[in-house]
């Protein structure tokens, strides 16, 4: 099937991708064809693409501010207009961990072109990206989180919003339970589904990210009487809706519906939450991070907070926390300190409660 670049990504995703990735990253890369791929290198000869073509796209994005190349402030009404389309760009360009999802995506689909020796070599593997920075996120500190669950005390959030600072669920995870996951007498949750949406089936349920991601959790024992009360909430709005009410075992649903909460619609009632509730402006996945944040500062340890939070690896969960370990191992070395400069310390410490194992820390209450 020779052709163009273009040629080759469309029937690569149509064809090949569709069996053999699941539908949301289909979906993604879908996307990452549409808007960057085939207008970038589509109509390049696919036998033709050198390294050096693919290396000089890849630098043009990097600078091209995104808004401008989608007209994106174009496309809103006059009165909306804000920034590029009134001569003040916006410079909103890719970041290094969206360039280089793109560029897999490309070496990716001609991966399989080689497979298919349609082409000799995949070239974009002799392009050099560099490793790009984890993403930056600044979780909520322990009186924010405070501030935010008191905020959500009467709110329609407040059940997924308690939920997810305290178990640190995904997004998908928590909007994919049902009544049947959660047994309230035990105290447990079985994690097993994630809700996403999808360009082509709408809302989807399916299997959770990784093997790991599927687990059984304790749940704290607020956690068991907000669910009790949202549940009760529940069964009243499903008495008033009558016939409209259409039963599917989802915990979170929109107002007086069976049908689960849009993720993006949860996305922007949490950014008006903590509008509402004076806080600085996060991502509802930072939620997680400070889940694992809290528990980290509080002593537990790393396989504990992997298991949680359903991580594969014991090495991405002490990778993405490091700046905690580094400030909880601080602590330590300077117990350590103490107790080696004063020779009192280790007579006082079962008194006291002040020695290495015993320096304060305070596990939460499950």
């Amino acid at each position: 099937m020779q052709g163009t670049v273009g040629n080759w990504i469309t029937y690569w995703l149509d064809t090949v991708a569709v069996h053999r990735v699941r539908e949301i990253t289909h979906t993604r890369y879908t996307a990452v064809a549409r808007l960057h791929i085939i207008p970038g290198l589509g109509t390049k000869k696919l036998s033709k693409l050198t390294a050096k073509d693919i290396r000089t796209w890849l630098d043009s994005l990097r600078t091209r501010c995104q808004c401008c190349a989608r007209h994106t402030d174009h496309q809103r009404t006059p009165t909306k207009q804000r920034c590029c389309a009134v001569g003040d760009c916006c410079r909103r360009v890719l970041s290094a961990l969206t360039l280089t999802y793109i560029h897999t995506v490309l070496k990716t689909a001609l991966e399989h072109a080689v497979q298919e020796e349609e082409i000799p070599r995949n070239v974009a593997r002799n392009v050099r990206l560099g490793t790009p920075r984890p993403r930056r996120f600044e979780p909520l500190t322990t009186e924010e989180a405070r501030q935010l669950l008191d905020a959500a005390r009467d709110h329609p959030l407040h059940p997924v919003v308690h939920l997810a600072l305290h178990t640190g669920l995904r997004r998908g995870e928590l909007l994919g339970l049902t009544w049947d996951d959660i047994d309230l007498n035990a105290g447990t949750a079985v994690i097993r589904r994630s809700l996403q949406r999808t360009s082509d089936n709408g809302l989807v349920l399916f299997p959770t990210k990784t093997k790991a991601s599927e687990r059984r959790i304790a749940l704290p024992a607020t956690c068991v009487e907000a669910l009790r009360n949202h549940r009760a909430r529940q069964q009243a709005e499903h008495d008033a809706a009558g016939l409209r009410w259409n039963p599917r075992g989802y915990i979170f649903t929109a107002p007086n519906t069976a049908l689960p909460v849009e993720p993006s619609t949860l996305n922007r009632r949490f950014a008006m939450l903590l509008h509402h509730a004076g806080l600085r402006r996060i991502r509802f996945h930072d939620l997680r991070h400070t889940t694992a944040t809290l528990l980290l500062d509080q002593g537990v340890e790393l396989v504990v907070i992997k298991e949680l939070l359903g991580r594969a690896y014991i090495g991405v969960t002490a990778t993405v926390y490091t700046h905690v370990r580094l400030r909880i191992q601080c602590n330590a070395i300077d117990l350590l300190g103490n107790a080696l400069r004063n020779p009192d310390t280790e007579h006082g410490s079962s008194d006291d409660g002040k020695g290495l194992s015993g320096s304060g820390i305070l596990l939460p209450t499950w």
